[in-house]
């Protein structure tokens, strides 16, 4: 790796935990109170929760590794010709699934990946409402852990594919051509989730597939990827090569699904 093989990865994904534990702390004192709602420029809803979390997550990130850039959804304005150079920098989303914290359903995540080479090398999810904290770096695995319910670390192994696969699907997006991809793959049950919770629930075995068509940022992906490929899975594209980051000027993914059968056939949904 580049910039990261001064650094020990999993000193570095332990480190982001614990940045990740004290910005859901200040996402759960707005949740528990009553907070104000603006727009982003793209309509999608913003809170005080997203604005706390992102400043301790930046400011801690930028202690932790002074050397590193950091790109968070909440200060992406960042110039192409600049993040071109970047081998390795931190990709965050300091309140992913802003939409269920509105509705208060408790499905959201703060979200903190590296970024090395284009790959996620390490990743970070963690659910305030539950206290979950899901921990992967490259080469050592994908760890859930709850240090509030001081519960050991668990190590997450996908699971094989089954004849009818459980589908964690979106809560807030879905369409017409979604169903029938997966009309495509044979039966099937879908469990709404909101976040990179579904991420999560296809790393722990306990889902099989998320499908996404429609536009999502590389924030959003990049710790869940992570999580999930240390774990057994893949996320890939709809032509079947894995999601890469900071590799070409938008920050808008395309149509992806992630899968916890990496070695299964999931060609009925790549593109012809």
């Amino acid at each position: 790796m580049s910039a990261v093989d001064r650094g020990d990865l999993r000193a570095l994904a332990q480190a982001a935990g614990e940045i990740a534990q004290r910005a859901a702390q200040a996402i759960l004192e707005v949740y528990e109170s009553e907070f104000a709602v603006e727009s982003k420029d793209d309509r999608s809803p913003l809170t005080e929760a997203d604005l706390a979390a992102n400043r301790i997550i930046v400011a801690a990130l930028r202690v932790l590794t002074p050397e590193l850039p950091v790109l968070s959804e909440e200060s992406a304005a960042v110039a192409w010709s600049e993040r071109s150079q970047w081998p390795c920098y931190w990709l965050v989303d300091p309140l992913d699934g802003t939409r269920e914290f509105v509705k208060r359903n408790g499905e959201f995540t703060v979200n903190i990946a590296l970024i090395d080479a284009h790959e996620p090398v390490i990743g970070v999810v963690q659910t305030p409402v539950s206290g979950d904290l899901a921990c992967a770096w490259r080469g050592g695995g994908a760890w859930l852990s709850n240090p509030a319910a001081a519960l050991v670390p668990r190590r997450l192994h996908t699971r094989s594919r089954p004849s009818s696969l459980v589908v964690a699907g979106s809560r807030s997006h879905a369409s017409e051509r979604e169903a029938q991809m997966l009309a495509l793959l044979g039966p099937s049950e879908k469990v709404p989730l909101g976040s990179s919770l579904k991420f999560l629930r296809i790393a722990a075995g306990e889902a099989d597939l998320y499908l996404r068509l429609g536009p999502t940022s590389e924030w959003d992906t990049a710790a869940g990827q992570c999580v999930l490929e240390e774990a057994g899975g893949a996320v890939r594209d709809l032509h079947g090569q894995p999601l890469r980051y900071n590799a070409r000027e938008s920050l808008i993914n395309g149509d992806f699904f992630a899968v916890g059968a990496r070695d299964a056939d999931w060609s009925a949904l790549h593109m012809s």
